[in-house]
């Protein structure tokens, strides 16, 4: 299917509108007061998410479980607006505005009279199911509960607070303070007006919102796991990292998996003497190889942080995988990656986890940087047909079965129909 920039462009701006629309929600439904707003979580994410609400004007207390990390997360928070200001965004007299609106805190109980509380710790179920029975003795009557949980199974953790009606995720992407995409998770139990607050409150701190459904790693990640499999895949066969991420790069992706692995760290999920399904990323952690902050991971880095092919990398992967370095055509890596991605985002569809073909490609033309000139992965894959994508995964599903064609796949490329188009009846919880 050929499309001028205009279409393409006019397709985005439609996608954008419509994932605000919650199909089946009365719009007078009705909205819960939002004014006072509590973080369980000062690191990264958790500083991330609280400035999107302290910039809007809303009273943040953050929570630690010591003053020293505390202390840290807020200096965080602080050096991040001093910079804007200093870039001349806002002035001096601005960061101390917002950094006035943070109150610092040692315990969730500190949390009980904020409207809307989000936990934002580490990705661990004990621990977030812990969090969330305390929420459900301390927080007040009506108080939102979230979790800014990226894959991890809500419906599993709501009906511990006893009060599942009111929890809900709302996945933030790192940096939250930057990235525009909020995924806002409707889990089995939670309440018309919970999720009609959550997309209100969305648009008043400046996020691009989609409602999506309750799966490993919801709609976004989800997708990314599919490319990140086959990119490994890839390199077993003896494709080397910066072969796959090129490919990437030139169509249109500022980072490829083994770059942007790089720049999350290759020990997230990993700890020393650990043995994962991925032997290659422990061998290399092992060795302090682990992205960008050591100055090596998959590449070798300058001291400018510019990635360089690592001869190191090479002879682990030859070793484990005992591959011979092999070359693929860029189009043949792109199958090999994207392909998948369209067919698990139909899967996605085929299970009702995402309201819209269009909303799949807001997540990834907002949360994951996928090049604007091709709309996102449903319409891209409308450019190239179902047809081809149905070939790619035939081949890729006879090698493993998790990436067998989706059903929907199968009858788009026999009538010749588009996944844009795809309709089976919306998000279901």
């Amino acid at each position: 299917m050929n499309m001028t920039t205009e279409d393409i462009g006019a397709y985005i701006a439609a996608a954008g509108a419509k994932a605000w629309d919650v199909e089946g929600l009365d719009p007078a439904t009705p909205h819960r007061a939002i004014k006072t707003v509590g973080i369980i979580g000062a690191g990264t994410m958790g500083g991330g998410i609280a400035m999107n609400f302290a910039t809007a004007g809303f009273d943040v207390k953050i929570v630690e479980q010591k003053q020293e990390a505390l202390d840290r997360g807020l200096a965080v928070v602080r050096g991040n607006y001093q910079r804007s200001s200093d870039k001349g965004r806002f002035p001096q007299d601005e960061v101390e505005a917002r950094m006035d609106r943070f109150h610092g805190c040692l315990a969730i109980s500190d949390l009980a009279d904020c409207d809307l509380v989000i936990e934002a710790v580490f990705e661990n179920m004990d621990l977030k199911k812990t969090i969330f029975t305390e929420l459900g003795q301390v927080m007040k009557p009506g108080a939102i509960l979230a979790t800014n949980t990226s894959a991890l199974n809500i419906d599993e953790i709501a009906p511990l607070t006893g009060r599942a009606q009111d929890v809900i995720g709302l996945h933030f992407f790192s940096p939250a303070n930057v990235m525009k995409l909020l995924e806002i998770v409707r889990a089995k139990d939670t309440a018309d007006d919970v999720v009609a607050t959550s997309m209100a409150l969305a648009k008043t701190i400046n996020k691009i919102a989609t409602l999506v459904g309750v799966c490993p790693g919801f709609v976004g990640n989800r997708i990314l796991f599919a490319r990140q499999i086959q990119a490994n895949k890839l390199v077993y066969k003896g494709v080397l990292p910066w072969d796959v991420d090129a490919a990437l790069n030139a169509f249109g992706f500022k980072m490829g998996p083994f770059q942007m692995s790089d720049l999350a760290g290759l020990d997230i999920g990993w700890s020393k003497g650990a043995t994962t399904d991925n032997p290659i990323r422990d061998r290399l952690c092992e060795m302090d190889r682990r992205g960008q902050k050591t100055k090596a991971g998959f590449y070798d880095y300058d001291e400018n942080r510019r990635p360089v092919p690592s001869d190191v990398t090479t002879g682990i992967i030859s070793e484990i995988t005992g591959a011979e370095p092999t070359q693929m055509s860029a189009d043949d890596i792109l199958k090999a990656c994207i392909h998948p991605m369209i067919n698990e985002a139909v899967k996605i569809l085929e299970e009702n986890k995402a309201q819209r073909p269009s909303d799949i490609d807001v997540v990834w033309l907002n949360g994951y940087g996928w090049p604007p000139d091709t709309g996102g992965p449903m319409l891209y894959g409308d450019m190239v047909g179902a047809a081809a994508v149905l070939d790619t995964m035939e081949r890729l599903g006879a090698d493993d079965p998790a990436f067998a064609p989706a059903k929907t796949l199968q009858d788009l490329a026999a009538s010749g129909g588009k996944f844009t188009e795809i309709n089976t009846g919306g998000l279901k919880v």
